[in-house]
């Protein structure tokens, strides 16, 4: 059965694997970005492990073609990190609602994400230890038709802002260490 383009077989499948094995559960993205000129860079995602194994389904690499906006000196070959920052939670955020309405019986007709960030260059420019260089803040609006009930898709809702993994790397610090090849 299938419901909101999710196999249901396939995802109950999916959280008996790791309830029986959770050694499952621990996945390792990667990227490799390449500078190329001015605000332009290149980001390669192809490879992962996950499920206990390297995952060999990826036969070529996305692209993603980041830059600036002419304002920043860009030439706007693509959005820049920040947009890319929301992106990521919108996709995020859209899967977690996908995928947990489907496990809960709710049949989506409609969803749609608008995020907003608000941000100060200063900092990025180099000129104010006083400003955060990151989003100040993020406002998600969020737009559902369903045939699932205002509690149902309220209970959603928050369920989905406690799983989210992009909101989660968000609201909370994450260690980053740099380390020279």
């Amino acid at each position: 059965m299938e419901r909101n383009g999710i196999s249901l077989d396939q995802l109950q499948a999916t959280v008996d694997a790791v309830t029986a094995h959770p050694e499952l559960a621990q996945f390792e993205f990667r990227s490799e970005t390449q500078w190329v000129l001015g605000g332009r860079s290149e980001t390669y995602i192809q490879s992962f492990y996950g499920v206990g194994q390297e995952d060999q389904s990826r036969t070529e690499k996305f692209t993603i073609v980041s830059d600036e906006p002419a304002v920043l000196l860009g030439t706007n070959a693509g959005p820049n990190a920040v947009e890319l920052v929301l992106a990521a939670l919108a996709s995020c955020l859209s899967v977690g609602i996908a995928y947990n309405a489907a496990a809960r019986g709710i049949q989506l007709q409609h969803l749609a994400l608008t995020i907003k960030g608000t941000l100060d260059v200063q900092a990025f420019l180099g000129l104010s230890d006083a400003v955060r260089p990151g989003y100040e803040s993020l406002q998600v609006q969020y737009h559902i038709e369903s045939d699932g009930t205002r509690d149902q898709l309220s209970e959603l809702l928050a369920h989905v802002q406690k799983t989210s993994p992009v909101l989660d790397v968000l609201r909370q610090p994450v260690p980053v260490t740099f380390i020279e090849t």
